[in-house]
């Protein structure tokens, strides 16, 4: 059976150390690249490596990241704690900095995504014509309730989580990034609670 991938959840705590562009992006290069020193880090984003350890200390202290033991002092060798970050809006409710970190944080997320998107636009017509067609941007309308919104999205994770590794060890398997997002189109017609 294949690794299943691990995960951390974001608490109030952790949520306002990772709003943060500098942290966010920190935790994103380890998971995207792997095991790195902060001055390796500090190439990758532009920055300085100080600024990286420091941020990385930050980011140790919520466990969003950890040392792996490997490198001593100034080549200490970091890692990403999980594969990625679990959390629910509601997770924060009650906490105005926490909820304000957090709606940073998803602004910032879909700011990466689109600049990465972006990227891809521009590159896609010198990829081959299967990866042109088979990766791009598409949408639909479902009429669901809250719960049957939380079921589809586990159905989705589900199908996700088979297909997470199965290309692994084939040369002409890539890395994609797959973004889920749900919001109600009638966005202005709030339901009474």
């Amino acid at each position: 059976m294949a690794e299943q991938p691990s995960h951390v959840r974001l608490d109030s705590a952790s949520v306002k150390i990772l709003a943060h562009p500098l942290r966010s992006r920190l935790v994103g290069a380890l998971r995207n690249g792997g095991p790195a020193t902060a001055t390796a880090l500090a190439g990758v984003l532009g920055t300085n490596s100080g600024a990286t350890s420091y941020h990385l200390r930050k980011l140790e202290e919520v466990g969003l990241v950890v040392d792996t033991g490997e490198g001593d002092g100034k080549r200490r060798v970091w890692a990403a704690s999980a594969d990625f970050t679990v959390f629910d809006p509601s997770d924060f409710e009650g906490d105005d900095d926490a909820e304000a970190a957090f709606g940073w944080l998803e602004r910032d997320w879909l700011q990466h995504f689109t600049d990465k998107f972006a990227r891809w636009l521009d590159l896609r017509p010198a990829w081959p014509r299967a990866w042109g067609d088979a990766a791009g941007m598409g949408d639909t309308m479902v009429v669901v309730t809250p719960e049957q919104l939380s079921a589809m999205t586990a159905e989705i994770d589900e199908v996700i989580g088979r297909y997470r590794r199965v290309g692994q060890g084939n040369p002409e398997a890539k890395r994609v990034a797959t973004y889920l997002c749900h919001y109600p189109v009638d966005m202005e017609q709030v339901p009474r609670r």
